[in-house]
């Protein structure tokens, strides 16, 4: 049981993990803060939040815990800003979906309070966002991976792993460079690529007309180019090497499948198209992970 949740951020993430901790009754009060004063007024209308803060170091004041929900880029400026605050006794976490740069804002900004940090990604969001969609079960049965940084105490990182844990997730550990490069992979790139699909369709003559044509492969193809479009600008940029290390990798795959298409035999392209469909065909979200090493 945590006696003052800070929450500085109120959006969906930073709302959803508020109203989770009150649902499960690990938190007797919470304290949020955001950005925009509108919203930290709307998210104590919805319940979200407890008290109003008008700034983030005070929503970090008499915390035990706090939840940093703020675009990756903030995070240096935010962990500043509650620093003096900090104590070895204080959990403070992320939800950022990079690790590297949030690591390292967390060496500038909070120095030989470090220990307390223990940077965190749920694996999971919505195209929407705001307080207004935060739900109590967002984490609930999703992957919530910990990128603890080597001065990262160890009696914080058990109260990230059980707090997690009590929301319904399922936790492991990575270093903050395997977790970007996996994520590269997955997640990343596979927005840019939405981002990319509709952007060439937005640049051709007939757009409308093809978009009025699009079906529900379109529709899942596409989903995810609906999200934060600052989010993900801070996202890709934060994460950028190895984002093209991927779109690279991407490049030469659909040069095979189109080499293919070209080719005398249809059996290349069956070949490839086999292959991905297998793949996809025996994938399940969140299997076999569990490997540790942070």
């Amino acid at each position: 049981m945590f006696e003052q949740l800070g929450l500085i951020g109120c959006g969906l993430m930073g709302g959803s993990f508020a109203l989770a901790m009150k649902k499960a009754g690990l938190v007797q009060r919470v304290v949020g803060y955001s950005k925009s004063p509108s919203t930290t007024e709307r998210a104590r209308q919805l319940g979200v939040i407890d008290v109003e803060a008008p700034s983030a170091l005070l929503a970090a004041a008499g915390a035990d815990i706090v939840l940093l929900a703020v675009p990756v880029a903030a995070t240096e400026a935010t962990l500043k800003a509650i620093k003096h605050l900090v104590t070895p006794q204080m959990l403070v976490m992320d939800v950022g979906s990079t690790k590297a740069d949030v690591v390292k804002a967390a060496r500038s900004a909070l120095q030989g309070q470090l220990g307390s940090f223990v940077p965190a990604h749920p694996i999971t969001g919505r195209e929407v966002s705001g307080v207004e969609h935060a739900d109590a079960s967002l984490y609930h049965g999703r992957q919530v991976i910990l990128t603890p940084t080597e001065r990262t105490l160890t009696a914080q990182l058990r109260r990230a792993e059980e707090l997690w844990t009590q929301l319904g997730a399922r936790v492991s550990s990575m270093s903050p460079e395997s977790h970007d490069a996996a994520f590269a992979a997955v997640s990343h790139l596979p927005h840019m690529l939405a981002f990319a699909m509709l952007s060439s369709i937005n640049a051709q003559p007939n757009a409308n007309e093809l978009l009025a044509l699009a079906g529900p492969g379109f529709r899942d193809f596409t989903r995810i180019a609906a999200s934060d479009p600052k989010m993900w600008r801070d996202i890709l940029r934060a994460n950028r090497d190895e984002v093209l290390a991927q779109s690279r990798l991407f490049k030469q795959a659909l040069q095979g499948l189109e080499d293919a298409m070209q080719a005398d035999s249809d059996q290349p392209l069956e070949d490839l198209i086999t292959l991905a469909s297998h793949t996809r065909a025996h994938w399940r979200m969140g299997a076999q992970r569990g490997h540790k090493d942070a």
